[in-house]
């Protein structure tokens, strides 16, 4: 978990922003896997169900791993004459992309590990194992893209020519016609689950499309709806009334629906009332209002509750004695964590890629000549002034006055104020 789930995603940031501190890290996380893969394998103590998934996905995760630094070292070596130079962008691209999928990657072998300690998902429990995590895992998912879209991606997003909604609606409807066609089994008798879940499918793919089309002002220019926070307000809704068979499973559907609700409906406030239809808090991208965060968090906590509530998890809290409420506050607490860890990555990739450029010594000097020159030119413009407009027959106090304001002038040198904001001064008198 150190090395997968919180070094190699920082070792990933730190190499996008080409930080010094990339290769150490992920050298010290790679020493780290290596010695958790190899405990894994010989420990020769507890026995899991023999070609368990966890077993199964880690000798590709650890291929992939080795992929990696094969690839890096290469490209650490700078061989760039003949064919060197013509297949090292093909590796820095598969460098690039295999190195930016990793955390998702090792965020699936993470949960395939819990599932495997625990011995779940096996028979009959597949399929539901499957939807909570595969749908648990993509509100996190949704989450994580919101977060990074909001704190560094729209000035990416302004580029694209496209609005949110429109990226969210596609994603919505694709969804939807998958849900549609796979949560009932074919052939077998209609339950209410099956009912409520394809029904759900069919109005993501409706919802959807009507929110791509509501993505276009009548110029064809971006424009903000409210289509994929109903969505997930409609979507919560139907979730919170899911029917279970134990009653702390109930409650744990209901808490994920009430949170998904607020996630949809704040998400529309959002747009409608905090931005106004606008892209953004600010026209640089680089702010955001306090509010913006709030749907955002509700999406990772809506996550973790719909992926910590399959049955067999909910038959082990049962028997453990805790309730609802401690169990949901558990969720609460890993989705504050996952939120932290995420927005904790943004920072250290903002404060490089987007910091305000520092200016140099030589800039430093060259900006202190254009003021010198540029004082000077105010002056010679204010004598100028002065000269044009002051009659022959100027009394004595004028002309003490004037070489006055000169000599503080030759004393003074550049520290002295100009005399062009007092020109007026004198010309009136």
């Amino acid at each position: 978990m150190l090395a997968f789930g919180i070094l190699f995603p920082l070792g990933m940031v730190l190499g996008i922003i080409k930080n010094r501190w990339h290769v150490p890290l992920q050298v010290l996380a790679t020493l780290i896997a290596l010695l958790g893969y190899a405990l894994g394998h010989l420990h020769k103590g507890r026995q899991f169900v023999s070609s368990n998934i966890h077993a199964k996905f880690g000798n590709t995760i650890f291929f992939l791993m080795v992929a990696q630094i094969v690839v890096g070292v290469y490209l650490r070596l700078h061989l760039e004459k003949g064919f060197h130079g013509r297949i090292r962008p093909v590796f820095r691209l598969l460098h690039s992309i295999n190195g930016k999928a990793f955390p998702v990657m090792s965020w699936v072998q993470m949960v395939f590990g819990g599932i495997t300690a625990l011995g779940f998902c096996q028979g009959n429990h597949l399929g539901q194992c499957l939807a909570h995590f595969i749908m648990g895992g993509a509100f996190i998912a949704y989450g994580i893209i919101l977060t990074i879209l909001l704190l560094v991606g729209q000035v990416w997003l302004r580029r694209t020519g496209r609005s949110q909604e429109f990226f969210d609606s596609v994603v919505i409807a694709a969804w939807g016609c998958v849900n549609t066609f796979t949560e009932h089994r074919w052939g077998t008798a209609w339950v209410r689950n099956d009912w409520q879940h394809t029904t759900m499918g069919i109005i993501w793919w409706c919802a959807g499309l009507a929110g791509v089309w509501l993505s276009r002002g009548r110029d064809g220019s971006p424009k903000r709806n409210f289509i994929p926070g109903f969505v997930l307000l409609m979507t919560g809704w139907a979730m919170s009334a899911h029917p279970q068979t134990m009653p702390i499973s109930a409650m744990t559907h209901k808490m994920f629906g009430y949170t998904l609700m607020a996630a949809g409906l704040t998400r529309m406030i959002e747009v409608s009332f905090v931005l106004q239809d606008k892209a953004a808090i600010s026209d640089n991208g680089h702010d955001a209002h306090s509010f913006q965060y709030i749907p955002v968090f509700l999406l990772y906590a809506s996550g973790f509750l719909f992926m910590g509530a399959t049955e067999e998890q909910m038959a082990l809290v049962a028997e453990s004695g805790m309730d609802h409420v401690a169990y949901i506050l558990i969720l609460y607490s890993l989705a504050f964590l996952m939120f932290l860890f995420v927005n904790m990555l943004i920072h250290v990739y903002d404060r490089t890629a987007n910091a305000p450029a520092k200016p140099t010594a030589a800039g430093s000097l060259a900006n202190g000549r254009a003021r010198e020159a540029e004082d000077g030119e105010l002056r010679d413009a204010g004598e100028f002034e002065l000269d044009g407009l002051m009659s022959e027959d100027e009394d004595e106090e004028q002309a003490a006055r004037r070489k006055l304001l000169r000599d503080e002038d030759d004393v003074g040198g550049l520290a002295s104020p100009s005399t062009v904001g007092r020109n007026s001064d004198r010309v009136v008198v």
